[in-house]
């Protein structure tokens, strides 16, 4: 990825290399180093199991991952007296109106009162020295006898107006207390309903859930020591109960499986996830959905036979070799309305190559996330499949590679030829990662598809417009643009929509080729859409997400997921579900 240096970034992408033209291929290893399988199903699931790795042979630094069971948590919608619930721990998500005391200090809603009544008034006290104000973030666990529960929680939802994202905290917030106080089973309910229709009880029940789940989930496979959750089961009250309500939660459960399946792609180490890994687990995929998923795999020499020059330049100087990802979504049954594609960038790391990442900032220690794109796309891939939505078609199509520095690799100035014919001269190997979706892009236009969303780690750029929690989009479509945006504010994704300005590319313009691979320093997000563009059919519906900036949390140093959920959401969007 042109990653998440200022400098060059700014020019480039997240990733950059390549090498070899059609009539120049250098010749790969044809086997890879690892064998490596992975399996992940739903956290959330009552027949969950962690995502497991067994290696065949040993990795570099001999490092193998640990083989540990996800908590399966239980979830259930009731409608009971808060009062009488009984468990470790009853989480109460409050707003800052909900917070209003009387000339007595006492609470005015009615659902605290009650809680504070049977509590004889030291809810109430409790909460007002610990300062507790219902503003977000806050939050404050009492050990206070006399209700069913052996603690509660009060956990803040800011303003008046709670958001998906309030929600979700909620879920999170409980599921650390759970953690900390190394609780088997909690509840959580909200201090006030009034004013929520019966749908938005529905998206808060799913946020919880979302919240709980990925707030319970820790990456530990590569910790030789480590905690077990000990959470077994999580109560929703106050929110409805019946089908529709349990057919929201196990939604959102499904979904967490494919966010923490790109969470745990993404944080896996190069040394551990290589291309050819990569590729395992997606056909890990279409083996466990095979009702609807098939897998197709291609090798380098296949790749040659497509002429895609521009993705194996990149992959040239790696002893890890390429390996195109292809699965296909087609439901069991009924008539398929639409066909859309998910292309991600797949560089399990981007060392820079010939133009190295060097100096502060340049962040090649965390390139392993420059796959952050097919993490999304695999993480979606294994959510539908537990979902299965109907009348839609979906191709998900991952270029994977490493860019890296050797005799056979790519080097400045090389001119290289994509697999519809466009020349490419390279100006900078450090903006590779446009290089393998040009081929990646071309492949699923000729797969007859409607519309087309990528998403990559693409440009430093971009995280320097819009920061570590927005990712930019990029699309000559309004109405393609309407549709992801809606998507990712279900899911709670923060998105914001950049120009495509034609007239900047101009700096793209060779002398010697069609176009070079970088352009100025200045609007480089912008030419890096530019320069995919030029891969994608007319008549198809395109969207590019440059989400280098959301990908990783630099404050939990761990892989967020992002993506994985508004892909779904939009999926089912086109379906007929």
């Amino acid at each position: 990825m042109a990653a998440l240096r200022v400098s060059s970034a700014l020019a480039c992408s997240s990733c950059s290399s390549f090498h070899s033209y059609p009539s120049f291929f250098t010749k790969f290893q044809s086997s890879p180093i690892w064998s490596f399988s992975i399996s992940v199903t739903p956290l959330c699931s009552r027949r969950a199991k962690r995502m497991a790795h067994s290696i065949a042979r040993d990795t570099l630094g001999l490092t193998h991952t640990n083989q540990s069971d996800a908590p399966k948590i239980s979830f259930a919608a009731k409608e009971i007296d808060l009062v009488e619930w009984k468990g470790d721990i009853l989480a109460v998500g409050a707003t800052e109106k909900d917070l209003a005391r009387d000339g007595n200090s006492k609470f005015q809603n009615p659902l605290l009162q009650k809680l504070d009544s049977k509590l004889s008034g030291l809810l109430s006290e409790a909460s007002f020295e610990e300062d507790f104000s219902g503003k977000s973030g806050q939050s404050t666990i009492l050990r206070l006898p006399g209700l069913g529960s052996k603690r509660i929680a009060l956990v803040g939802l800011g303003s008046s107006t709670s958001s998906t994202a309030a929600y979700r905290s909620l879920g999170e917030a409980a599921a650390a207390a759970a953690k900390s106080a190394q609780a088997s089973n909690i509840a959580i309910a909200l201090a006030s309903t009034d004013g929520l229709s019966a749908e938005s009880k529905l998206s808060s029940a799913s946020a919880i859930t979302t919240g709980a789940v990925l707030g319970t989930f820790e990456d530990n496979r590569f910790k030789s020591e480590s905690k077990k959750s000990t959470l077994k089961s999580l109560d929703i009250l106050g929110l409805g109960t019946g089908p529709e309500i349990e057919k929201k939660i196990k939604y959102a459960a499904d979904v967490c499986a494919g966010v923490i399946l790109g969470r745990e792609l993404v944080n896996a180490p190069a040394n551990v996830l290589t291309p050819a890994v990569l590729a395992e687990e997606a056909k890990k995929i279409a083996s466990t959905y095979s009702d609807v998923f098939s897998a197709n795999i291609l090798d380098v020499e296949q790749c040659k036979e497509l002429k895609m020059g521009s993705y194996l330049a990149v992959a040239a100087a790696s002893a890890n070799p390429a390996h195109f990802i292809h699965l296909s979504y087609k439901p069991s049954s009924g008539e398929i309305k639409k066909k859309i594609a998910l292309v991600g960038k797949g560089l399990t790391f981007d060392s820079g190559g010939y133009n190295i990442k060097t100096g502060p900032g340049c962040s090649i220690e965390l390139m392993k996330f420059d796959m952050g794109g097919a993490a999304a796309v695999l993480g979606a891939a294994k959510a539908l499949g537990q979902i299965k939505p109907a009348g839609v078609e979906v191709h998900f199509i991952v270029a994977a590679c490493e860019n890296m520095i050797s005799g056979t690799g790519m080097r400045p100035g090389d001119i290289i030829t994509a697999s519809n014919g466009k020349t490419i001269e390279v100006n900078n190997t450090d903006a590779e990662g446009r290089l393998t979706l040009a081929d990646a892009l071309v492949y699923a236009c000729n797969q007859g598809v409607e519309k087309i969303v990528d998403l990559a780690t693409l440009t430093g750029a971009c995280v320097v417009a819009l920061g570590p929690s927005i990712a930019g989009i990029f699309t000559p479509s309004d109405d393609l643009a309407k549709e992801v945006v809606a998507a990712s504010e279900v899911s709670g994704e923060k998105l914001w929509r950049l120009p495509i300005e034609d007239s900047y590319w101009d700096s793209m313009k060779s002398g010697v080729a069609d176009m070079v691979n970088t352009g100025g320093r200045q609007g480089g997000a912008i030419t890096a859409a530019l320069f995919l563009k030029q891969f994608v059919d007319e008549k198809v519906q395109w969207m590019h997400i440059d989400l280098a900036g959301p990908v990783w949390s630099d404050k939990k140093k761990n892989a967020t997921g992002f993506g994985v959920s508004t892909l779904v959401e939009w999926v089912l969007k086109n379906s007929t579900i």
